[in-house]
């Protein structure tokens, strides 16, 4: 279970500067979310069975390093992007997107990043990802909540005598865990370097005169 004891997350830790300016902090932050999500969602790296892109990895990130409020309101910004027309989500053309790409066959998969970034988020907060293991898992509950309103939405749209997880989930599983075992990696050893700089500015402290 996730203890109720909050932790600090990976994007507070990072400099912001007179507290007058925490505001704006936390506007780039959420840019840069907005950003990071739209360029991930047009990576397409080649896998088998199908092509893999990052816009999954980008979301369970975001999730881990914002927490669940900062987190959760990047989504929000990335899908009102969406929404109003802008070439943000994974192989459409300006024509496609909108809300009506967005009602679509991916539509569910969009409702699961926000679930997901909430799991993470909420994981950070506990401290799951400074261990390797509960990050992992942590992660892995973060893409099943992607994948489950994924697949129920397709199921809806097309009908359940279709072979809605051979279409919505088996192809991207060997995908998925490769970018899970790069996202723990990555987050854990993010914590291991910034406890070291702050263990060694420490010391700093305690040898200066």
């Amino acid at each position: 279970m996730l203890t109720h004891r909050k932790q600090a997350v990976l994007a507070e830790i990072i400099p912001s500067g007179p507290s007058t300016m925490a505001g704006l902090h936390q506007l780039g932050l959420v840019l840069a979310g907005v950003l990071l999500l739209a360029l991930s969602a047009k990576v397409v790296v080649p896998m088998w069975p199908v092509p893999m892109t990052l816009g999954t990895l980008a979301v369970l990130m975001i999730g881990a390093v914002y927490g669940p409020r900062l987190g959760i309101i990047t989504i929000a910004a990335y899908l009102f992007c969406g929404a109003l027309g802008l070439d943000v989500f994974a192989g459409t053309s300006i024509a496609e997107n909108g809300l009506a790409y967005m009602m679509g066959p991916t539509g569910g998969y969009l409702v699961g990043y926000g679930l997901a970034v909430l799991v993470l988020g909420f994981a950070a907060r506990a401290g799951w990802d400074r261990s390797m293991p509960r990050m992992a898992l942590a992660l892995l509950v973060g893409n099943i909540a992607i994948y489950l309103p994924g697949v129920l939405w397709l199921g809806v749209l097309y009908g359940w005598d279709q072979p809605i997880l051979q279409w919505g989930l088996m192809p991207f599983v060997l995908g998925d865990a490769l970018k899970l075992c790069l996202a723990t990696s990555v987050l854990t050893l993010a914590w291991r370097i910034c406890e070291n700089l702050s263990h060694e500015r420490g010391l700093g402290d305690e040898e200066s005169p």
